[in-house]
């Protein structure tokens, strides 16, 4: 608020007091009062009003600059009416009733549609757990039956679920910190799990998985750190060369501040122009566009949700023909905040 857009408002009444002032003078000259009184009466008309509007000017801008300095120092500025100062003056106090019943609306609004995204969020939790029934039902049944035939949709059933994993874990990704459990973890065995889950499609496609340095210890919430080195893994077989040399290395490394989780394939790798962009969400690239025409274009992007919430660096490096490499940086505290 500046003084001049100020007065500019007060232009009407300015403008009214002027003729008023112009008024009086007229009546005065009507009758034998010395010039004093001609002077003093408008004079003192003007220098009252003028004073009146210095005042409400420096109370109203210090009123709306402070909202101005709290709405810059807010991060969520829908709070502004939690913490505003009650006005002296009626436009203040009529502003903050309008700001109110705003308020109050935006969080009946908000808390709708919480419960609806709840409630589905609820719904698909449900159908996924459901849907893994049949899915164990017909593995068990492939199982009792082996032949070329069954092995086949075995390896289909296997994306199934690998595809409603996904589905379930990005269904509570908004809500990791109600469904986690931090403690310390041996890298060796959260890889282990992994490799173990993908230890079928390894062998058929005949992918070298070589090990190292991973008698280290990291905080971390185990189921979580699985389903997301599980993504990176399958990226890595997913976009493996076919010329039956593919492998994948994983390692780790301890600095005076974190541990560092390598994983690096000798896959088709990515373009230069694409690395920045692998962990946004729907990004398929070239590779995913001419691999599978259908890629969604989620793994990585839950991936590094995940982190975040995890409070776990994920980084990437390609280059296209040569490989892939992607770091997790687990930080040695003991305690990691959940956002």
């Amino acid at each position: 608020m500046n003084f001049i857009s100020f007065i500019k408002d007060k232009i009407l009444q300015i403008s009214l007091i002027i003729f008023g002032i112009i008024t009086i003078e007229i009546f005065l000259l009507a009758y034998p009062y010395g010039n004093f009184i001609r002077i003093y009466i408008p004079l003192s008309i003007f220098t009252l009003y003028f004073v009146s509007i210095i005042l409400e000017y420096f109370n109203k801008k210090r009123y709306y600059d402070n909202i101005y300095r709290l709405l810059s120092e807010l991060e969520e500025r829908y709070l502004i009416t939690e913490i505003i100062e009650e006005s002296n003056f009626l436009e203040g106090k009529i502003l903050n009733e309008i700001l109110e019943q705003v308020d109050k609306s935006m969080n009946d609004h908000v808390n709708e549609y919480k419960y609806l995204q709840e409630d589905y969020k609820e719904y698909i939790e449900m159908w996924i757990h459901e849907i893994k029934i049949p899915i164990a039902t017909s593995k068990m049944i492939i199982e009792n039956n082996k032949n070329e035939v069954t092995s086949s949709l075995d390896e289909e059933l296997d994306k199934v679920e690998n595809y409603v994993e996904q589905a379930l874990y990005y269904a509570r990704s908004n809500t990791a910190n109600k469904d986690y459990y931090i403690k310390k973890n041996k890298i060796e065995d959260i890889v282990n799990d992994c490799i173990k889950k993908n230890k079928k499609v390894l062998i058929t496609e005949k992918i070298a998985i070589n090990t190292h340095d991973l008698n280290l210890y990291v905080n971390t919430d185990s189921k979580w750190i699985i389903f997301i080195l599980n993504q990176i893994i399958q990226n890595s077989i997913k976009y493996r060369k076919n010329d039956g040399k593919s492998k994948i290395e994983i390692t780790a490394k301890k600095g005076k501040e974190n541990v560092i989780l390598y994983i690096r394939d000798n896959g088709m790798g990515i373009r230069d122009g694409e690395v920045t962009n692998v962990f946004e969400k729907g990004f398929t690239g070239t590779n995913g566009r001419r691999i599978n025409k259908k890629s969604t274009g989620i793994g990585l992007y839950l991936c590094k949700k995940l982190c975040d919430k995890l409070g776990i660096g994920l980084e990437l490096d390609s280059i296209q023909n040569e490989g892939t490499e992607v770091r997790f940086i687990f930080p040695n505290s003991s305690y990691i905040e959940m956002n």
